[in-house]
This record gives structure tokens, C-alpha cells and sequence, in this order.
């Protein structure tokens, strides 16, 4: 028989690589938790118009990416693309929405059908969060510091560059749409196909086509500095002097516009040169409405997602094996002894295994390759006298240590 694949753009999470994977979420959690943040977990997949409708029918992911299928029932669903659609409808539907603000955290699996490629695939992970219910440029500056955090943690906050925009007002973002598309309507015959489409419907989403034809008209398109509101430039200076404030170091990048329809003045990115022209590692930004489109009211947002395997991918070294105590039974006679201490161990969170098979040798050879720091053998003497031969693998001391005592005992010498 053949061997079977994984699908294409889907991939295991074993050792060395789930070890990563799980450092680099639980890192996040911590670091959340330190901002006030509790963790949602919302289901890998919703009614498709939670997605349609938030997303905006021009975004790549709705047109091109997302997994749709139709149940049994005839019901259409969707595998979740991203997360800040499922934290919003959870919102309003558990009630929420009169207890606000709300801290969401969320981790999980995503899916989109795209070209897979380094450190991106079809079914990935995110890390993400989400303030829901606060308007002021504070919090969104709170929101990338505590994304800078997570990425300090991790040790790879200097091999990244946050780039900062604002998509303004809705006043302004109005004017400036319509003079993007007096502009482009001029070039209409240069554009790629994709922008061509854009056009009439997110003539913002062409600021971040990646097409070469589409990026040399940029350069003198009208930018939204010149018909930004009062309100809204007064929110772009505050959100800059705190991020400021918070040590956050930034670049203003104007053609940030971020690839769903739902983002309102502040956008942003944290990039890397190390992963390729794919560098984005952590990006969100500020939302209005979608909270009122999954049947809800008005609710101003703030978040932001980013890939785990990709951050996994920037981290220089590979979290460390836990190393275990390894207990030795010299003889199947033992073998309760053994277990007894095995679990009076465990029990007490260290981490233990016992070895089954193999003689002496070739069982301390292997507890020296698990980089053992303890050695527990236990004979029938042993066993009889209830007392264990406790081997330090360091020091090379041995000790005969009472059962009644190993707990207490091992722990010392792994506090040493």
C-alpha cells in the first residue's frame, strides 16, 4: 500500500517543532495575563456569513481563501480564516455586550486555501487579542506594547520593526476614497486584474497590492493626510506621542492598509527581513462595526493576531527536553516498589519515568542520553528493606534513601 500524506499545506507538530509551537503560545498567554487578558476559545468553524459579512466580500480571504462547505442540515459553514470575527459574534451572542470593555485572548488553528510557503500554510496557528468597547488611541497604544512584549519574551523583538499607519475617520477615509479613485480611474488600463476589481468596491486595498504594475503607480497617489479630519489626525498624534511614552520604537509606513475591510484609524505591522518577502509576524489594528454586524451594538475595537509558526521559526534556540528522573528496576520483582515511587513522584510534580527493559548498562546509558540528573535503582534488597538507591549522574554521590523520604529527597538535589 502507498503511504499516506498529509494534505498539502498542512503539517505535524512534533518535537523540536511542537516544543516551539507550544513555547511561543504559552509565552503569549503569560504575557497577556499580565495586561488583564482571559483566553477565549470560540469553534473552528461558523455560519459563513459571520465571516462574508465582516471580512467584506473584496478581501483576498473571502474571495479566494476561505474553506466553505455545506452540512448535512444545508446550513453553509466555514472553517474559521482568523479570529476576530468568531471573539465578536462570541460576544454578542453570550451577552457581553452590556459589560464592557471586554480582554480576549485567543490560540488555535485558521484555514486558507493559499500558496503554502515558509512559515505559512493552510492550516496555521495564531496567537491573537482583542479589546472590545474602548475608542481611545491609548489602547491602541497599550495593544502594540503588549504585542512588542510577547515578542521580547521571545527574544526576537530586535529582529523586527514595527510599521505604523492610521486609515482615519470614516469622514476621512470617505474623501480619501474617492479621491483614490478619480486617481486610479485614470490608470485603469495599468492596473493588475485584481486591483481592476477593487476599484470601484476598496480602492484602499490597492495601496497594498504587492503587483509590480500596481506599485509604481503609488507613488503619486493621493495620500490621506491631505483630507484627514481634526479628530482624526488629533487621534494619530495622541496614539504616536504613547507609543512614545511606552518605549515602543515605530516607522510610519503609509501604505498599510491591512487586507480585511473592517480596520479604522490605527494600523499596523511588525516585520522581519529573516522569513522573506512574507515578513509580517504580528499585525492588527483598530475596527468599527463589526460587533454591529453580528447583530450588536456599536462596540470600538482593538486587536491583533499573529502567526505562531512563523514567530516559532525566529526563535534561536529550541526550548529545552525537560530532563526526568529515571527509576531502574534491577529485577521484575520490583516492579511495585518501583511504581509506587514512580507515582509518589509524579504526584508530586517531578517529572519520572521508568525504565522496562534492557540490562544495568544499557538502562543508565540511556537515562545519561535523557540527560538524567537522578538515577533511583531498586533491587530486591531494596525492595525489601523499602529504600531506593538514589545515583546522582552529575556528582557521581550515591545515597540509600528510605521511600518514605525519596520525595523530599530528590527535590533537594534538583534544587541544587
Amino acid at each position: 500500500m502507498s503511504v499516506v500524506k498529509p494534505v498539502r499545506g498542512t503539517h505535524d507538530l512534533i518535537g523540536e517543532d511542537s516544543r516551539r509551537h507550544q513555547h511561543v503560545i504559552q509565552v503569549a498567554k503569560k504575557v497577556t495575563s499580565l495586561y488583564g487578558f482571559e483566553e477565549w476559545t470560540t469553534p473552528v468553524f461558523e455560519e459563513t456569513t459571520v465571516f462574508a459579512r465582516s471580512l467584506g466580500e473584496t478581501s483576498d480571504v473571502v474571495s479566494k481563501e476561505m474553506y466553505c462547505f455545506e452540512d448535512r442540515g444545508g446550513d453553509s459553514l466555514t472553517l474559521r480564516p482568523e479570529g476576530t470575527a468568531g471573539i465578536c459574534r462570541a460576544l454578542v451572542t453570550n451577552g457581553l455586550t452590556q459589560s464592557l470593555p471586554q480582554k480576549a485572548f485567543y490560540a488555535g488553528p485558521m484555514f486558507r486555501y493559499e500558496r503554502p510557503q515558509k512559515g505559512r500554510y493552510r492550516q496555521f496557528h495564531q496567537i491573537g487579542a482583542e479589546l472590545l468597547g474602548t475608542s481611545t488611541p491609548f489602547a491602541d497604544a497599550e495593544m502594540i506594547a503588549m504585542g512588542y512584549h510577547i515578542l521580547r519574551e521571545l527574544g526576537i523583538a530586535d529582529d523586527v520593526v514595527l510599521e505604523l499607519n492610521t486609515l482615519g475617520d470614516v469622514a476621512s477615509r470617505k474623501a480619501w476614497r474617492e479621491a483614490l479613485i478619480s486617481y486610479f480611474q485614470a490608470f485603469q488600463s495599468k492596473l493588475s486584474e485584481d486591483s481592476r476589481n477593487r476599484l470601484e468596491k476598496n480602492p484602499l486595498r490597492i495601496l497594498d497590492s504587492k503587483a509590480p504594475e500596481d506599485r509604481a503607480l503609488l507613488a503619486n497617489a493621493p495620500a490621506l493626510k491631505d483630507h484627514m479630519t481634526p479628530e482624526a489626525q488629533n487621534f494619530w498624534d495622541q496614539l504616536r506621542v504613547a507609543l512614545d511614552q511606552f518605549n515602543i520604537p515605530f516607522k510610519e509606513n503609509p501604505y498599510i492598509v491591512r487586507g480585511l475591510d473592517y480596520y479604522s484609524h490605527t494600523v499596523f505591522e511588525f516585520v522581519t527581513t529573516k522569513l522573506g518577502a512574507q515578513g509580517t509576524v504580528l499585525a492588527g489594528g483598530r475596527y468599527e462595526g463589526l460587533v454591529e454586524e453580528m447583530g450588536g451594538p456599536s462596540v470600538p475595537s482593538i486587536g491583533w493576531a499573529a502567526g505562531v509558526e512563523r514567530l516559532a521559526l525566529l526563535l534561536e534556540e529550541s526550548p529545552k527536553v525537560s530532563a526526568p528522573v529515571v527509576i531502574i528496576p534491577l529485577s521484575d520483582d520490583v516492579h511495585q516498589v518501583a511504581f509506587s515511587a514512580l507515582q509518589a513522584l509524579r504526584y508530586d510534580n517531578i517529572y519520572a519515568e521508568v525504565a522496562y527493559k534492557g540490562n544495568l548498562r544499557k538502562q543508565m546509558e540511556r537515562a545519561n542520553k535523557q540527560n538524567a540528573p537522578l538515577a533511583l535503582l531498586i533491587g530486591e534488597d531494596e525492595a525489601q528493606k523499602q529504600v531506593v538507591q538514589v545515583k546522582d549522574l552529575i556528582s557521581g554521590e550515591q545515597a540509600e534513601v528510605a521511600l518514605a523520604d525519596l520525595v523530599a529527597h530528590c527535590k533537594m538535589k534538583l534544587a541544587k
